[in-house]
């Protein structure tokens, strides 16, 4: 049965596979006759490997190594032998990989985002960053040394293609997809074109959207999983963590499915270990440089932003220190995010640095006030910035200027002159890191090619919409498995769409990390075992309802029940 069985090279394939519905070969498959095995007296015994025989096979290895041209050869050998065996999926990858090296001549050496420069900061002068967890940082601290953003961004594009490769290698030898079915439902992280852009930016999304991805291959792959298996596990999700604040939802998520799963409360304690060892070093290294155990002060500060838009503080009693929160409609700014990052946000009315913990917590009280004292104010924005994930149309949002950073554009701008301490500023520390010029530099044909693709080469946010139902269709389907395999893929995508909508505010950049998990969530759905649940489901339904009309005719008296021999008078 799907799903139960280990499996052996990842994208190797079965002697009966094939291009069929289901994976199968589609013709008869010849049963070979067992070859004769020998007598116990005359079977030959393996050959002794001596001392002298594994210095022999060294040597040969060496001997390998020593011949680069041949290494290459075999090499070479291997790949086009690969390509031949999964030819839909080779080629989408060479598309995906030829678009991504196109956006990396057409715009060198990267693009930069607001908060690209926060990242740079911090592993520029390493410390502990109030708003966001450095994890991406030490990423940029680790390639410092070969003073290339475009190296950065090469690592960066080769993530985009690892969780491609990681959906096919799940769905077909997990899950037993035809080559063509696993390579459609890689598709969407491979082709499209704001996941190449996004990757592209110098950002922290798409090295956790890998991590995520990697933790759940590897618990999807294994199904009781070992305490390595577990570890490994826990690691990863702790550095996605360590990546992004919405790590943590992540962990809960996977110890649920752990749990659901019933891999046993060993499992899941060194699961949990794992992942807390990387957050409990960073938090202790918070506490002696701000003294405080945290990750963070930025949560409150978020959760503002949330209420901002709907907060009535005639509804409920405020505290004198959470009066400069209050804001009347009228004098509301246009966005969530306008209580944050707008020079007229109330938070400005506070004395001393943005994000201290002081003005966190602050901001964190009040918020919690107006949820409690307006939840259905507060479900509405949720469920309204939820479902603009779905729309069909790319609007302009949240303005024009942070929108046009997610684009491929025609020209770029210069590097901003923030100030970021005493001796430093954005595009110093950026040139400093490229060891000269660093602002993205507008490289034709190539950038215009990218730009049309990017255009016109993307996920509507209404087949975002489409793979989440798919995956929930599998995840209802496996009902008596409490959801089955699909039901860690699924939660976590909804869970990272759900998250920015409850917590801050939408954005479009908070979508395209749920797509490798809800693409690869409707995959499973067509797997062999769901099907087979759900012929299964239908067979029992049929019996069900051929009972019941079988009752309800015999016991209607209008004629003899279906099976009762029809009584026959003769003269």
């Amino acid at each position: 049965m799907a799903g139960d069985t280990p499996h052996g090279t990842v994208l190797d394939d079965d002697p009966a596979d094939g291009d069929g519905p289901d994976g199968s070969s589609g013709g008869a498959v010849a049963v070979a006759a067992p070859p004769e095995t020998p007598a116990p007296d005359t079977a030959p015994a393996p050959p002794a490997v001596g001392r002298k025989d594994r210095v022999q096979a060294w040597l040969l290895n060496q001997r390998d190594a020593a011949d680069p041209v041949g290494w290459l050869r075999a090499r070479a050998t291997g790949s086009r032998d690969l390509v031949r065996r999964h030819p839909f999926f080779a080629v989408i990858l060479a598309i995906g990989a030829l678009l991504r090296c196109v956006a990396m001549i057409g715009y060198q050496p990267a693009m930069f985002f607001n908060d690209s420069f926060d990242y740079l900061h911090v592993a520029m002068e390493p410390y502990p960053h109030p708003l966001r967890p450095d994890g991406y940082s030490f990423l940029l601290l680790i390639l410092k040394p070969f003073h290339s953003f475009a190296l950065v961004t090469a690592v960066q594009h080769a993530m985009g293609l690892g969780m491609g490769a990681m959906i096919y290698a799940l769905l077909r030898r997990k899950f037993a997809l035809p080559k063509w079915g696993a390579a459609l439902a890689a598709a969407p992280v491979l082709l499209d074109g704001y996941q190449i852009q996004l990757e592209h930016l110098i950002l922290s999304d798409t090295m956790f959207t890998f991590l995520v991805m990697c933790a759940v291959t590897v618990l999807l792959w294994n199904d009781r999983p070992t305490w390595k298996v577990a570890a490994s596990v826990g690691l990863i999700v702790g550095l996605a963590w360590l990546t992004r604040s919405v790590g943590m939802p992540v962990l809960l998520g996977v110890l649920t499915y752990m749990l659901i799963r019933r891999t046993g409360w060993r499992m899941l304690a060194i699961t949990l270990a794992a992942a807390s060892l990387p957050v409990l070093a960073y938090m202790g290294w918070y506490k002696a440089d701000q003294g405080k155990f945290a990750m963070t002060e930025s949560n409150g500060i978020f959760l503002y932003a949330r209420v901002y838009k709907f907060a009535d503080c005639h509804k409920f009693d405020v505290p004198t220190n959470e009066i400069p929160l209050c804001v009347e409609p009228a004098n509301r700014l246009p966005n969530s995010q306008d209580g944050i990052w707008n020079v007229q946000s109330p938070l400005n009315r506070y004395p001393g640095l943005r994000f201290s913990p002081e003005q966190n917590a602050t901001a964190n009280e009040f918020s919690k006030r107006v949820i409690k004292a307006q939840p259905v104010d507060y479900l509405k924005v949720v469920g309204h910035d939820f479902l603009r994930v779905f729309q069909w149309e790319r609007t302009v949002f949240p303005d024009k200027a942070t929108y046009q950073q997610y684009e491929f554009g025609k020209t770029s701008s210069a590097l901003p002159n923030w100030r970021m301490d005493n001796d430093s500023t954005a595009a110093g520390e950026a040139e400093q890191y490229e060891a000269g010029p660093a602002r993205t530099q507008v490289v034709e044909p190539f950038a215009g090619i990218v730009r049309t693709y990017q255009d016109h080469v993307y996920l509507r946010g209404t087949l975002v919409g489409v793979l989440l139902m798919l995956g929930l269709v599998g995840v209802v389907g496996m009902w008596r498995r409490l959801g089955g395999l699909a039901l860690l893929p699924w939660t976590l995508a909804t869970g990272l769409l759900l998250a920015p909508a409850a917590t801050a505010e939408f954005d479009y950049r908070y979508v395209l990390p749920a797509i490798p998990l809800s693409a690869l969530a409707a995959g499973i759905t067509f797997s062999r075992e769901v099907r087979g649940h759900f012929v299964a489901t239908g067979r029992l339904a049929h019996r069900a309802a051929t009972a019941t009309a079988a009752r309800f005719g015999s016991g209607s008296g209008s004629g003899p029940a279906e099976d009762e021999p029809v009584p026959v008078k003769t003269p």
